[in-house]
């Protein structure tokens, strides 16, 4: 570690000890830690503008990133989108129109969502640097429409941890090793690391992640911050790097509930890019938007499973333990209806990647569509999987091959469509949902199931299912988040239960940047 990092280091851990309040103000206003609420009742008072939300950020990420490696690039035009954005709030005042919500507020995009400016879109990796591509991904044409400020874009486990099983949460070629703000030796968890990390540090609003297995849960949960995984095709895919078309999803990322269900509202709809799957998700979207199930009240009346074995495993941790049974007997208390001791069949082989056949299924999936995403591009330094493999080939140093490898890459090039042994795993796949996560909801009529840190993530993942990570405790320092799931469609309810919760214990402190 250089002097220069340490010096940052000691300092945020001394200033997270006696406040901020002194660095962050304008007229009055601290922006640290502010909601989006707070963010335009601020606007609507005269107290900030959009310009200096976003010279705000960009000081934090001139000061933050070097330590916390969460921000790829920034937006050279994010000043002008926030000129932009205060002349038509000031054009609304006068003619009394109402803007959205995210009108003027500032977005990290994970470097997997393509925005067709002058941001790079490399998942972190430097064989897609200077790429062009065809247009704005699908989510980010909803949130321009919102009047929402591209700041730029959040770093990632390269590839959306596609590339090789040896490479570490949060770490890319391009973006370096993401740290967690909370204790900066701890596991930020991927792949949506860097969205989670910058809306924990306040380096931004809020953020989008992406996620095919856990990518939005895990890091969600190990920052401390509200991580939303929305049913498959709620939200559009076009535009982003995938993995697996079956299980991939867009969500939001945000320091509370309501912030990244605003974010969620904007984003939801169906996308022409995206025929199907938004197609097939777009009855679940309710009439009047998401916001209505910020409930104070919204545990009460709920039925709530517990699945103590294997997501409650905190034998060795009796503090920890003790912490996650007063959310449950919170749960109970606020008027949920608890299953306890609930049973996900053949969860051992759900879990396992391999063996579930959920491996063999991603990397035909991944050799497919990531193939069809580079021939979208207008202009890639590459053109297929095989192209990527000979550029990592032509530059280990730069992509560190010799450290991590790239064995997934290798395992998936290998691969010839959707045979015998995928269509195998395929059904494998739908019968261990069937008979698990979905039996068990529809047996005991179940709101929701309720799971200690991100562990239930390959559950969901198989399934196509939603979740919201939220923080629940912290152990030595590190944040420990509790996920409530539940069927496809059922975001409504699980939005009212993670609200309820979140208003009833208010987990969440910002973050102590402890060495």
């Amino acid at each position: 570690m250089n002097v220069y990092s340490l010096f940052v280091i000691l300092a945020l851990a001394a200033l997270s000890l006696v406040g901020w309040s002194h660095i962050d103000t304008c007229h009055a206003f601290s922006i640290r830690e502010a909601s989006i609420s707070d963010l335009q009742f601020a606007f609507s008072q005269n107290q900030l503008t959009s310009r200096h939300l976003v010279e705000f950020y960009f000081g934090e990420i001139s000061w933050l990133n070097p330590v916390l490696k969460s921000v790829i690039e920034i937006n050279p035009d994010a000043l002008l989108e926030a000129d932009k954005a205060d002349l038509e709030r000031n054009e609304a005042n006068r003619k009394n129109r109402s803007l959205s919500v995210l009108h003027g507020v500032p977005i990290l995009l994970k470097d997997n969502i393509a925005t067709k400016d002058k941001l790079n879109t490399t998942a972190g990796s430097f064989s897609l640097l200077g790429s062009v591509v065809p247009r704005d991904a699908g989510i980010v044409t909803k949130l321009r429409k919102a009047g929402a400020i591209v700041l730029g874009k959040a770093s990632l486990s390269e590839w959306a941890q596609s590339r090789a099983l040896k490479a570490p949460n949060g770490w890319s070629p391009r973006g370096g090793q993401g740290k967690n703000p909370y204790v900066l030796s701890a596991d930020p968890c991927g792949s949506s690391s860097g969205s989670a990390i910058s809306v924990a540090a306040n380096m931004v609003s809020v953020s989008i992640g992406t996620e095919t297995r856990g990518s939005i849960l895990c890091p969600a949960s190990s920052n401390a911050v509200v991580g939303i995984k929305p049913t498959v095709g709620l939200t559009s895919r076009a535009g982003v790097i995938p993995i697996s078309p079956r299980q991939d999803t867009i969500g939001p990322i945000g320091r509370t509930v309501a912030d990244a269900v605003h974010v969620l509202d904007a984003i939801v709809g169906f996308d022409h890019n995206d025929a199907a799957a938004t197609g097939a998700a777009a009855k679940f979207i309710p009439p009047g938007g998401y916001t209505r199930f910020l409930k104070v009240d919204g545990i009460k009346g709920k039925r709530i499973g517990i699945v103590r074995h294997p997501f409650f495993n905190f034998t060795n941790n009796p503090a920890l333990a003790q912490v996650f049974e007063k959310h449950i007997q919170k749960l109970r208390r606020q008027g949920a209806l608890l299953v306890d001791n609930a049973n996900i069949a053949n969860i051992e082989t759900i879990l396992d990647f391999n063996l579930s056949g959920e491996a063999s299924a991603v990397l035909a999936e991944f050799k497919i569509a990531l193939n069809n995403y580079l021939n979208e591009l207008i202009g890639s330094p590459v053109r297929s999987l095989a192209d990527i493999i000979m550029f990592n080939q032509k530059n280990p140093e730069v992509e560190m091959l010799e450290e991590f490898g790239q064995d997934i890459f290798l395992a998936a090039e290998a691969t010839n469509g959707i045979g015998e042994t995928e269509l195998k795993a395929l059904r494998d796949l739908s019968r261990l949902t069937r008979d698990g996560f979905q039996k068990l909801m529809q047996k005991y009529k179940l709101d929701a199931l309720v799971t200690g840190g991100p562990g239930v993530a390959a559950v969901l993942a198989i399934g196509g299912f939603p979740a919201i990570s939220m923080p629940a405790a912290y152990d030595k320092g590190v944040p420990i988040g509790i996920c409530f799931s539940g069927l496809k469609g059922s975001e409504p309810k699980l939005i009212e239960i993670a609200y309820g919760f979140e208003q009833a214990t208010l987990v969440r402190k910002p973050p102590t940047f402890l060495p």
